[in-house]
């Protein structure tokens, strides 16, 4: 039996290299711009430094720094986005598990602010007075008395203001009336404790568990695995699109309805970012915790109903708009001249009883709720998902390979183009509404408002949602706190006479000044990155020599005795 010889395999290509000197060879050089850049990125320097003149109040002497620009975003700057991501990070690990209410109770007033508020008191009756008697000169000049002694309790430390100054502004309110189909919450005081209840085991051991909440929006029309509408001539598009743009108002009030039927103020750390049908998707972590059946029932009873007019059919379209009259301030119909009924008027012509919100949004029925400890192995992960997607606009966070995903992005890029999203929004005109404070380049579908931009989908609120007693400090506080190590440890250091010392100084006798371009004064920003990364390299290895060997930044970029050091710059 002969057997057929088999055909020798090709043999392999070698790559085809660019001749040099060639126009590709060129092009695949990387450019000096982008060398810097890479450099910075890892070095953790931002790359699109703010030229700043500092000036010394005492000596005049003048410096110009290279500030960080502060970026949230990665496709604007990764070292400043990453930096405030953990930032973001230090903030929800800080109040997440606190033992300790995180705040105190205000002090006592002073004499001093009692006496002021008698006094103002006094001025309020004499105003009254005046008012009834129809002297308007008299009562400009007890306003500006009432200022001045707002302006002096400020002064003494008191916080707000003892009573509104828009006096003559009407205050419209509507029927608090809760809706037949949405079912009924408790309602308890709210005491204002914050930290949540503690449990003991039958062993003597006592924890205090906390939570992770995940909340979204309703339902749309069926949709495939990567987020995309089965049947998009029945997806509703408008009402996704409205959604997305008051689910901060739903936010708001199921807090507030969660307080009200728990009975303690229950703080969170929220953040915001999209499912891959691109609708609002919440997680917050929760101190406490609250039955499973609690939060369920008072995200089914949570809805926020928008008392706008109706936005059906448009009356007018982009060949045919309102034309605006300098003379009256005001838009007019472009056939009949007539000016378009106000904002205030629309708004007032809506009924309580027998007109329907113009729209009313709701959670879905999906809610996960999980419990967490501190010391448990899945803390630092929730807290990794938590903050996963700060660094991302909202239409990045999931990849849109197919076309059929990017229609999806169009569609809905197209329903909040010409979706009212504020008062004041621009695309009134359309509907024949005048919106408030009008002005003459307003023009529908070009309105300037976060919500219509493409990035956002639609959602035009914060994307870190957190109470005001979560952990006690302010953002900026958490990131003086970082700081205030690093230079904690550069005067250890100066003062050992190991290195140089760190910059001291009373800040309030510097002067800030931004260099705004064409300034020639301002230096190029490759010459400002160059600097920033030179004296990044110094404050590393000054805070190395302040911290001793083996105490340096790990692989996360934290240090062994404190925050990182490119959060801290």
């Amino acid at each position: 039996m002969t057997s057929t010889p088999s055909t020798p395999a090709p043999p392999a290509t070698a790559p085809t290299r660019d001749r040099p000197g060639s126009r590709a060879a060129r092009l695949r050089a990387p450019l000096a711009r982008q060398v810097v850049e890479a450099v910075a990125v890892d070095n953790g320097v931002c790359v699109r430094p703010l030229p700043m003149r500092r000036t010394s109040l005492d000596t005049g002497e003048t410096q110009i720094i290279p500030v960080p620009c502060g970026a949230t975003l990665a496709s604007k700057c990764p070292p400043c986005a990453e930096r405030a991501r953990r930032l973001r990070i230090a903030q929800c690990k800080a109040g997440w598990h606190l033992d300790d209410e995180p705040l105190p109770d205000p002090d006592p007033p002073s004499d001093d602010a009692k006496a002021l508020a008698v006094l103002r008191a006094d001025l309020e009756a004499v105003r009254d007075e005046v008012l009834e008697a129809g002297d308007v000169a008299q009562v400009r000049e007890i306003d500006e008395l009432i200022d001045q002694v707002d302006a002096e309790l400020t002064d003494l430390g008191v916080r707000g203001r003892i009573a509104p100054t828009d006096r003559d502004r009407p205050r419209r309110a509507r029927s608090t009336k809760r809706r037949q189909d949405a079912p009924d919450l408790p309602r308890l005081p709210v005491d204002r404790r914050t930290v949540g209840r503690t449990f003991t085991a039958p062993d003597g051991t006592a924890w205090r568990p906390s939570m992770f909440l995940t909340l979204t929006c309703d339902s749309y029309g069926r949709v495939h695995s990567d987020g995309t509408p089965v049947d998009p001539s029945t997806y509703d598009y408008r009402r996704a699109a409205r959604d997305a743009i008051h689910f901060p108002k739903l936010l708001d009030r199921f807090w507030q309805n969660l307080r009200r039927s728990v009975g303690w103020d229950v703080q969170y750390f929220a953040a915001l970012e999209p499912q891959r049908r691109l609708a609002p998707h919440l997680h917050a972590a929760i101190r406490g915790t609250v039955p499973r059946v609690t939060l369920r029932l008072v995200a089914a009873a949570t809805y926020h109903q928008v008392w706008w007019p109706t936005t059906g059919l448009p009356v007018y379209d982009s060949q045919h708009l309102p034309v605006w009259d300098d003379t009256t301030g005001k838009y007019h119909d472009p056939d009949t001249g007539d000016a378009l009924p106000s904002w205030d008027a629309a708004v007032d012509a809506i009924g309580d009883d027998d007109d329907e919100p113009a729209h009313v949004v709701r959670f879905g029925p999906q809610l996960r709720a999980d419990g967490v400890t501190a010391n448990s192995a899945n803390t630092g992960r929730m807290i990794g998902y938590l903050t996963k997607y700060l660094t991302k606009s909202l239409d990045a966070c999931h990849a849109v390979d197919t076309d059929r995903q990017r229609a999806h992005v169009d569609r809905l890029a197209a329903a909040l183009r010409y979706e009212p999203c504020s008062p004041t929004c621009a695309n009134w005109l359309r509907y024949g509404i005048q919106p408030r404070h009008p002005r003459r380049e307003l023009t529908p579908g070009r309105c300037t408002g976060k919500a219509h931009r493409r990035e956002t989908l639609g959602f035009g609120g914060r994307r870190v949602l957190v109470s005001r007693r979560w952990s006690g400090k302010t953002l900026t506080d958490h990131r003086h706190d970082r700081v205030d190590f690093i230079r904690q440890q550069l005067e250890a250091l100066g003062a050992t006479g190991t290195g140089p010392a760190a910059p001291a100084g009373d800040p309030t006798r510097l002067a800030w000044t931004l260099l705004r371009p064409g300034d020639p004064a301002a230096p190029r920003r490759e010459h400002l990155i160059l600097h920033a990364i030179a004296q990044r390299h110094a404050w590393r290895a000054q805070l190395g020599l302040a911290t001793g060997p083996g105490t340096g930044e790990g692989a996360d970029g934290s240090s062994a005795t404190g925050p990182p050091l490119a959060d801290a710059a």
